[in-house]
């Protein structure tokens, strides 16, 4: 079974926590270009869904981000989440080469 999820580039100077009240999660990518890396936004519903079926730092992800024309497959580094409250607040992925 192959978990993908579709991913849209952030606008700039955009604020976290207005975009958290929209559904969005704040994402980040790194290393599908050399060092460079690209701030993204996930829906909040389909990055639980996926947190439902992913082991941190063990599974392959597709990551589409039609806007930059970029899809391919990336392992889910780090997500941070609030406290107590359990709320996802970031999501960062690591492309696969």
């Amino acid at each position: 079974m192959e978990l993908t999820i579709e991913c849209q580039k952030r606008p700039e100077g955009s604020k976290p926590n207005a975009l958290r009240r929209q559904g969005l999660t704040p994402a980040v990518l790194y290393g599908h270009n050399g060092t460079e890396s690209v701030e993204l936004l996930v829906s909040t519903r389909a990055a639980e869904n996926l947190l439902r079926k992913v082991a941190p730092r063990k599974t392959v992800i597709q990551v589409n981000v039609p806007e930059l024309s970029w899809s391919g497959k990336a392992l889910l580094q780090e997500i941070q989440s609030h406290p107590w409250r359990g709320s996802l607040y970031h999501l960062s992925f690591f492309a696969q080469k």
